[in-house]
Formats: C-alpha cells, sequence, structure tokens
C-alpha cells in the first residue's frame, strides 16, 4: 500500500479554486455562454454542437462539485480531470486554427496563449489533489 503525504493548505485552496472554476465554467456552457461554446467546437465531432456544449457543460459541473467535495479522496478524480483537459483540447486547438473570436480571445496571439494553459491545467489537477506525490511514491517502488 502506498502511503500519501498529507495535502498542504495551498493544494487544499488550489483545488477549492479550480473545482469552482469547473463549476463556473459549466454553468456558463449552460446559460450565458453557450453561443461562444458552440464556436470552440471542432467540425468534424459527429454531433450537434448545441449538444456537444450542453454535454461538456454537465460533465463540467458534475467535475467540478466532485472536485470541491471529494477532493483527494478520489485516486480517479485528478486522473478525470486531466483527461476531460486533454479531451477539450482540440476544441481549443481549433479556436486557434479557425482565428476564431470568443472569450475576449481576439488575436491569433491570444489564441496562442491559451493553448499553454491546457498543460497547466492538467499539472493543477493532478498536483492539488497529490496524484503527482502518488506518481513519485509509486515510481520508487
Amino acid at each position: 500500500m502506498i502511503t500519501t503525504r498529507k495535502i498542504s493548505k495551498i493544494q487544499h485552496i488550489a483545488r477549492i479554486i479550480l473545482g469552482s472554476f469547473m463549476v463556473f465554467a459549466g454553468a456558463a456552457h449552460l446559460s450565458y455562454s453557450g453561443f461562444e461554446f458552440q464556436a470552440q467546437v471542432p467540425n468534424w465531432v459527429p454531433l450537434e454542437k448545441d449538444l456537444v456544449v450542453i454535454l461538456s457543460g454537465v460533465v463540467e459541473l458534475a467535475l467540478g462539485f466532485a472536485v470541491i467535495i471529494l477532493g483527494h479522496k478520489k485516486k480517479w478524480l485528478p486522473w478525470l480531470l486531466a483527461l476531460f483537459f486533454v479531451a477539450v483540447f482540440p476544441g481549443n486547438w481549433a479556436q486557434y486554427v479557425n482565428r476564431i473570436d470568443a472569450f475576449g480571445l481576439d488575436s491569433d496571439r491570444a489564441r496562442l496563449i491559451r493553448l499553454f494553459f491546457q498543460p497547466v491545467l492538467i499539472v493543477w489537477a493532478l498536483w492539488s489533489m497529490n496524484s503527482l506525490d502518488r506518481l513519485r511514491k509509486s515510481d520508487r517502488k
């Protein structure tokens, strides 16, 4: 059995902020920003753009509340959130290559900079819920 170190206060706060961000983003998908989110759905996705936005909003809400409530108690949760961030990356890429203005990203530079935040979100999810520490400890065994 792998023993993990205790979550620091900074990790706890970072997890709550990340979960809150996910809840806010999920709510935005389902309300006032739905149209802008539709603009990010790549054309090759075989579903209606509105359905993709609704489904991703529901997933974001569920993940956000899970991160806030379950936190570091579920070992699979940070990996699921990281996988979600990987899954939505094609939408960010499509926004960049197709030069789609949305969410105030109205220049190629702004859209390109946004692409580099996806890895930050992945690391944030894994670090704030202690999965990076767990991974390091499992590598030592």
